[in-house]
């Protein structure tokens, strides 16, 4: 409490008074000839149009102007059907133009152009459109959160480009139709806008419209575009028909089993404009195939791992549904509700399992009406998921549901507030058909700025409740509450997040545990002027305590700390620390009601990572930990990473991995009684990926993606757990002592795109993996290596054909 008043003291004492600077405005001028789109400015509707310029730095050195002869100069038109942008970036020597060739959605170490539209002018979300100096396009949608705002990558818009390099330095058009964008309907438009432009040789990041670093939010921070009159919302309606042929290879070589077997599938996506503010987004019959590996693991804790979501229809446009963290969408064709449920008798085995069920369609609706209000609804239906049980002795089979027909569904209500704030109801429901249980979780989600948006409070407030048939209803609640100071050198921020015994979103999100009570403290303080070696740098720290609600517990208390800094050569640092006392872990025996005395630790990390504009750019990542359990815990992470550009065109990178934890202390296994059994072990994992680029235009490129990772447990001793939370020798040898781990997990993924047409695409890919676990934990890294390479591989090829269909450009054609 002592240190909350200190802050809280500080914090009024140095809060600056942050009046909003004015605001840039830029005239948009309406053409009824639309501009020759080759990316050179030399069409007469680019004459006496306003001009964007005077960009102000954000990185490396905040607040400077751009100097004359590097200057940026940008100009808009627009006409019946679309927005153009003219952009000029000078360059001294057109030579130090960074360009290397990227395929959709993909940067690189490239110059780029880009603008950002706010339709709605709330200064809450909003949609970007760049451009490379090699004429890659990337764009994005922009969404609240309570640190400013998120940037969804994934988002994709059907718009063109194109770049010109000449002795002045480069040019850009774009032409961005109004199917891309949502907008009101109103004779006069006035928007949000902000233009960014990348220097990459220099890492220079400047804005027209001037980012203070001390201010939090990137839309809230925009200029005005004004001249928008009599522009009508089209009609926004696409299909994206698919066709995907398969090719597996497996070498079973079991009788009755094909080693190879080949598909074809055939579906669409459609994207409708219900009207100005709305879109429907539809998936029949989806093909994932072609979607980035997992990165597995051995998984050694108490909880599931967490993968990242790779599948386009669940990552593009989903800002709305990711509110209160409740839409973990890799649930949604997910591992089966049975999966690790089936019982076998005597004498069977199982002879197949799908760990995923089959989706059959996703729909999504989104948008925003020009009251701020926010209205997204998801739902995503998917199939029945059998198991496959053999007896060995008869060769009798059977059939073991592990997922019936399931629909997902959310429902979110997003009300922008003023000062940039907002509330949001939001309520995620799962219903299985069938006998299993069903699932609902809803609550409110807030986030609340002072005018100035200085000042900041966040949380949420959920109940869950799991409906069982002829059983009573579980409910359990959540409510998590944030306040702090966002704006300044100084920033702070105190909170407050508790979960009962029954919460449980885990149907459609992920929580990997219930039943505490959490406390932090963040504080802050970051120069963003250069000064010596460095032009930026921060230091903070972090106290976090925890309970356990019920019964009431002590679990954790760590403080945590760090500092990190920008060089003036471009390199950057990163020195972070955490301290953990002895704790209250309820997790890691596996057993309700039990406990283990987690040991303190400490743990010291250093980073150091290179210019990455240079032909040859990495870093490091290390990281030393000391266990205090009795018998000398230590471990260490080596992480070592680099990228080699050999033109513009080809480069290649490593990133590799050394973790090994000597006499660290953990569950192990269960007895035949049913008792935890801990062991004292040596874990030694190598994570190594390597990556290939080779791009032939920016609308074409090849990318390969090795990677192995390698496990290994060694038990060294083992012990009993005692009802105190501490560990004795074990006597009993009532169990399996031989369960030492050797895990080996392989995959390559290479993929070939090519974007034949706006918004349509060929890709091929090739994907091979193969993964083993075995008890014998003895061998080298370079030994397992070649052993899992020699393994049978699982080899798959396909190929997918994506096409783009406008409904406008149906309805031109067939009036000509």
């Amino acid at each position: 409490m002592k240190v909350f008043l200190l802050a809280i003291l500080f914090s009024a004492i140095t809060l600056n008074a942050f009046s909003q600077k004015t605001k840039k405005t830029l005239v948009a001028i309406k053409t009824e000839t639309p501009p020759k789109m080759d990316g050179v400015l030399d069409d007469a509707v680019w004459q006496n149009v306003p001009i964007a310029t005077d960009f102000v730095e954000l990185q490396p050195n905040a607040g400077n102007h751009e100097k004359q002869e590097t200057r940026t100069e940008v100009k808009i038109i627009y006409d019946n059907t679309a927005i153009y942008v003219g952009a000029r970036m000078y360059e001294k020597d057109p030579t130090k133009i960074a360009r290397e060739f990227a395929t959709r959605d993909q940067v690189g170490n490239a110059d780029f152009i880009g603008i950002i539209f706010d339709t709605y002018k709330d200064g809450i979300n909003g949609s970007g459109f760049f451009v490379t100096s090699t004429n890659g396009q990337f764009d994005a949608k922009y969404a609240p959160n309570p640190n400013g705002n998120t940037e969804d990558e994934t988002w994709n818009a059907v718009w063109t480009s194109k770049v010109n390099i000449d002795s002045l330095g480069w040019t850009c058009e774009m032409k961005i139709p109004y199917s891309a964008l949502r907008f009101a309907k109103k004779d006069v438009q006035t928007w949000g806008m902000n233009l960014i432009r990348k220097r990459q040789n220099l890492q220079q990041q400047l804005f027209w419209n001037e980012l203070d670093p001390k201010m939090t939010g990137l839309m809230n921070q925009e200029g005005i575009l004004t001249g928008l009159e009599k522009i009508v919302p089209p009609v926004r309606l696409a299909f994206y028909p698919y066709f995907s042929t398969y090719l597996n290879h497996y070498p079973y070589n079991t009788p009755g089993l094909a080693n190879t077997t080949t598909s074809v599938n055939g579906g669409m996506d459609v994207k409708y404009g219900i009207n100005e503010s709305f879109t429907l987004d539809l998936t029949l019959i989806p093909d994932f195939g072609q979607v980035q590996s997992d990165n597995r693991i051995l998984n050694l804790t108490p909880f599931e791992v967490k993968y990242n979501e790779n599948r386009s229809f669940f990552t593009e446009g989903t800002e709305l549904f990711n509110k209160g963290n409740l839409f973990y969408s890799r649930r949604v064709g997910g591992q089966p509700l049975h999966y690790n449920d089936i019982t076998l008798n005597d004498h069977e085995a199982i002879i197949s399992n799908p760990t995923e069920t089959k989706l059959i369609n996703a729909v999504k609706l989104s948008g925003r009406l020009s009251n701020g209000l926010g209205i997204g609804v998801f739902n995503g239906l998917t199939n029945t998921a059998y198991a496959t049980i053999e007896d060995s002795t008869t060769g009798n089979r059977r059939v073991v549901q592990t997922s019936p027909v399931t629909n997902y569904n959310i429902i979110v209500l997003d009300q922008n507030l003023k000062n940039n704030s907002a509330v949001t109801f939001i309520n995620t429901n799962v219903n299985r058909f069938g006998k299993d249980y069903s699932a609902d979780v809803g609550g409110v989600v807030f986030n609340l700025n002072n005018k100035k948006n200085t000042y900041n409070l966040a949380g949420y407030g959920l109940m869950s409740n799991k409906f069982y048939k002829g059983e009573q209803t579980v409910t359990g609640y959540n409510y998590e509450v944030v306040f702090g100071k966002v704006a300044g050198n100084f920033t702070w921020n105190v909170s407050q997040d508790r979960v009962d015994s029954k919460y449980d979103p885990n149907d459609l999100g992920i929580l990997f545990n219930n039943n505490f009570l959490d406390h932090n403290l963040n504080l802050q303080y970051a120069n963003y002027k250069p000064k010596h070696l460095f032009t930026q740098w921060n230091v903070w720290t972090n106290t976090y305590s925890s309970y356990r609600v019920s019964p009431s517990a002590y679990q954790y208390f760590n403080q945590n700390f760090g500092a990190n800094g920008s060089f003036k050569n471009f390199w950057q640092v990163n020195i972070n620390g955490h301290y953990r006392v002895e704790g209250n872990d309820f997790y890691e025996p596996r057993v309700a009601g039990r406990v283990f005395k987690a040991p303190q630790n400490f743990v010291l990390n250093w980073n150091l990572s290179t210019n990455r504009a240079k032909t040859l750019s990495g870093g490091f990542w290390y990281s030393d930990q000391w266990m205090a359990n009795g018998h000398g815990g230590h471990g260490n992470d080596l992480e070592l990473f680099y990228n080699v550009r050999l033109s513009n065109k080809f480069s290649f990178g490593q990133d590799v991995t050394i973790s090994p934890r000597i006499n660290y202390t953990g569950f192990a296994t269960f007895d035949d009684s049913g008792a935890d059994v801990f062991a004292l072990r040596n874990v030694h994992t190598v994570d190594n990926i390597f990556t290939l680029k080779y791009t032939f235009s920016s609308i074409m490129g090849l990318n390969l993606r090795l990677r192995h990772y390698w496990s290994k447990v060694n038990n060294k001793e083992f012990f009993s757990l005692g009802q105190d939370g501490y560990l004795t020798s074990l006597t009993s040898n009532d169990f399996n002592h031989n369960i030492d781990q050797n895990a080996n997990i392989w995959n390559v993924d290479m993929i070939y795109v090519w974007q034949f047409s706006p918004g349509s695409e060929l890709s091929l890919a090739w994907k091979n993996s193969t993964y083993t676990n075995t008890n014998i934990a003895t061998q080298s890294y370079l030994r397992n290596l070649n052993d899992t390479v020699n393994q049978p591989q699982n080899n798959n090829f396909s190929l997918k054909v994506l096409y783009y269909i406008d409904f406008q450009s149906l309805r031109k054609h067939h009036k000509g």
